[in-house]
């Protein structure tokens, strides 16, 4: 059970860090201009940034969708950190791709994956980790939580190493099925790894110890 930080923030990656639990960090290049960080010159001096921060694995993302390109770009992340993991598109080249990292030892996690069918051909390409968009799936009237369900099954029925880390995660609630279900990662905002500690009982239970507390004082 591992929990990854998803952004480009590092003063959310610290407070994570420091919150105890993180396990690594995944990023996009959504995230990446959300932070202001624009140019391959640019974006390749903050992965190094995270990774100095972070001993875990750091999913950097190619921003290419032609086989030949992702190699190429793929080659180029993989050479920042030791604990870099380059992320791939779920498309054609993507997979052709999957199956040159594996087999050239460099891992991978196969992004924008929304099927079972998906999860399976990642995983036959040798993909270090898949990530279903759970939140997307949701947001189409779907449950993501079956997807989830369905990979577990699947890669444990056939003894597939490929880790489950379950993506767009929109709340703590999430965090808790996807594990339940089997999920190896979680990658969510600090804000929904937060979100877990709050509970209204523990609140007026505080509350309480602090009230009496006082007492004793008195």
């Amino acid at each position: 059970m591992k929990f990854f930080v998803d952004t480009a923030n590092l003063d959310q990656i610290k407070e994570a860090k420091d919150l105890g639990i993180l396990d690594g960090v995944t990023t996009n290049p959504s995230l990446m201009a959300k932070e202001g960080v624009k140019g391959d010159k640019a974006i390749l001096a903050h992965y190094k940034k995270i990774c100095k921060i972070v001993k875990g694995d750091v999913s950097a993302e190619v921003f290419s969708t032609e086989y030949k390109d992702i190699i190429k770009e793929g080659k180029k992340l993989a050479g920042l950190a030791k604990n870099i993991v380059v992320k791939v598109p779920m498309i054609k080249d993507g997979v052709k791709a999957l199956r040159w990292f594996s087999d050239n030892k460099i891992r991978t996690n196969c992004t924008l994956v929304f099927s079972a069918g998906q999860g399976i051909l990642a995983a036959k390409a040798g993909a270090t980790y898949v990530s279903p968009f759970i939140g997307r799936i949701d947001d189409t009237n779907w449950d993501g939580m079956d997807l989830i369900a369905s990979l577990s099954h699947i890669y444990s029925l056939h003894g597939i190493e490929t880790q489950i880390l379950a993506a767009s995660i929109r709340n703590p609630r999430h965090i808790v099925q996807s594990f339940e279900l089997g999920a190896d990662v979680v990658t969510c905002p600090l804000k929904s790894m937060e979100g877990l500690l709050n509970h209204p009982l523990t609140d007026i239970g505080l509350a309480k110890f602090m009230a009496d507390a006082k007492k004793t004082e008195a």
